[in-house]
């Protein structure tokens, strides 16, 4: 199964408008954004789920933490509220472990 954080957006295949990046988060645009506010957060290397992520991923965690508390802060000061969503599952379409920072209603 192909990985499009992986092999499209850590890899510069897709470019895609960086909202916060650090050395081991991306943070950036959705490229086909479901709400009007859209971003999503990613680690910078493979990590499947939530589910998978062992205690040696808890720096990487509390990095994806602090990035999406930033993301949701400038989303909450500018839009006044926003929902911080990952899914699990077969909720999860793309098996990269990754949080959607949205605002507004559903588009389409």
């Amino acid at each position: 199964m192909s990985d499009f954080y992986c092999d499209e957006v850590l890899s510069g295949r897709t470019a895609v408008d960086k909202v916060v990046e650090t050395a081991n988060v991306l943070a950036f645009h959705h490229t086909r954004p479901f709400y009007p506010v859209h971003v999503v957060v990613i680690p910078k290397r493979h990590v499947s789920s939530l589910l998978t992520l062992g205690e040696a991923d808890n720096d990487l965690l509390l990095e994806l933490m602090a990035v999406i508390k930033q993301v949701a802060a400038q989303v909450v000061e500018e839009h006044g509220a926003c929902r911080v969503i990952t899914n699990l599952g077969e909720y999860q379409e793309s098996k990269h472990l990754h949080w959607h920072v949205v605002c507004g209603r559903p588009l389409a």
